[in-house]
């Protein structure tokens, strides 16, 4: 050993902690709540089932009607040429619903609106309500797609409009008898439903489905909290019963004057237990950095004991179980009680490892150097290190957390 403690520390406290974060820290990073990914999940399925509906009916039943639509070979070409923009359409809403986002509904439903036209004008009177004419249900799919977790009301708002070019159509072709009328009827009402039935109900079961997780949520957050507070009241017991055996047996001997309080030994026991007691109610404090608040308690009755000691810190202590910073303070708060004239304590931490060392003064000579103690934590946070050093002129107590 070959550390030097330095200029003999003036008398008074020297008690310094100047922590330097280590870099490299974990970051929390956000996570989406329950109710949303739940709600988006359902969302997901919803917009799939919509466009698989569109896109089927786009290829098995308005695909076959294009070689009887139009009035003329010009006009098929319209129907034609609608055909494949309203494909286009699709694919283009399909893939932004898939990725998670919304296709750009104005721009969309102004081509549609504008191939709606263009059909029922192809198609003319003889094949208006004939299949031949498939912008009457075909299209409303589409509206569907582009229009996805908009509100309802431009829903029906293009539906009124796909109507009313209907209805402009019938009426420029003549057909005004009341057959015809109701016939007219009878598409927009049939057209029309079942889209707007499966609007309303994807956004109803996405918005159900959310409520529900909440629930679920608020009620694991309440058993959570329930489980966590009888946790910590059993902690408080275990603590209340550890705290009151560390110092039972020093206090008994005392009690019936088989301790002689001016004897070194009982003194030196006192103070260990004192130490004890101090960082055993230092683990209960809510702090940053519990570690270093534990090792500082210890350090501060080592001070008032007239004992001048220095603390320095370097890096961030990650969060530790308190079986764990038993394990790395215990040795050092069992060395300090033994120190005499000045201490160094000094504690080195990093996001995968915490190295605490004390180091003081020897009186007693060296007695060489042993293996290294090694205990495992059963939670598996990784091992404590418990290594003592002796050499003459300073004693070298360190205790290491490693993560495993």
């Amino acid at each position: 050993m070959t550390t030097d403690l330095g200029p003999r520390a003036p008398a008074g406290p020297t008690h310094r902690l100047a922590p330097i974060p280590a870099p490299g820290g974990p970051a929390a990073p956000g996570a989406v709540g329950a109710a949303t990914a739940v709600a988006t999940a359902s969302d997901r399925a919803a917009r799939i089932a919509a466009l698989t509906i569109a896109l089927a009916w786009h290829l098995a039943i308005d695909l076959p009607a294009l070689p009887g639509a139009g009035s003329s070979p010009a006009a098929s070409a319209v129907v034609a040429a609608a055909w494949l923009v309203t494909a286009a359409v699709g694919v283009v809403a399909g893939v932004r619903l898939l990725r998670g986002g919304l296709p750009p509904a104005r721009r969309l439903v102004a081509v549609l609106l504008v191939v709606d036209a263009a059909v029922f004008a192809a198609v003319g009177g003889g094949h208006l309500f004939a299949g031949a004419n498939w912008a009457w249900g075909g299209l409303v799919w589409f509206f569907l797609l582009v229009l996805w977790r908009r509100p309802v009301g431009w829903l029906l708002a293009v539906l009124g409009a796909h109507a009313s070019i209907a209805l402009a159509a019938v009426l420029a072709s003549g057909a005004t008898a009341p057959a015809d009328l109701a016939r007219y009827a009878m598409y927009v009402y049939g057209v029309s439903s079942l889209p707007v039935a499966v609007f309303v109900g994807g956004a109803a079961i996405a918005a159900l489905a959310r409520d529900r997780a909440g629930t679920a949520a608020a009620t694991l957050a309440v058993e959570a909290e329930r489980v966590a507070a009888e946790r910590a009241q059993a902690e408080r017991r275990a603590r209340l019963s550890l705290v009151s055996g560390t110092a039972e047996e020093v206090l008994a001997a005392l009690a019936a004057g088989d301790a002689d309080p001016a004897d070194p030994e009982v003194r030196r026991r006192c103070v260990l237990a004192a130490a004890r007691l101090r960082r055993l109610i230092a683990e209960s404090d809510d702090v940053p950095d519990p570690l270093l608040h534990e090792l500082r308690a210890a350090a501060d009755l080592a001070e008032r004991n007239g004992l001048p000691i220095e603390l320095v810190a370097v890096g961030v202590p990650p969060e530790l179980p308190v079986e764990i910073r038993r394990r790395l303070a215990d040795p050092l708060t069992a060395a300090l009680t033994d120190a005499r004239d000045r201490a160094r304590l000094t504690v080195v931490a990093g996001p995968d490892e915490v190295v605490v060392s004390l180091v003081t003064p020897d009186h007693d000579g060296p007695d060489g150097s042993g293996p290294p103690d090694s205990a495992g934590d059963a939670d598996g946070d990784g091992r404590v290190e418990h290594v003592h050093e002796r050499d003459g002129e300073i004693r070298w107590t360190q205790t290491r957390w490693r993560r495993t």
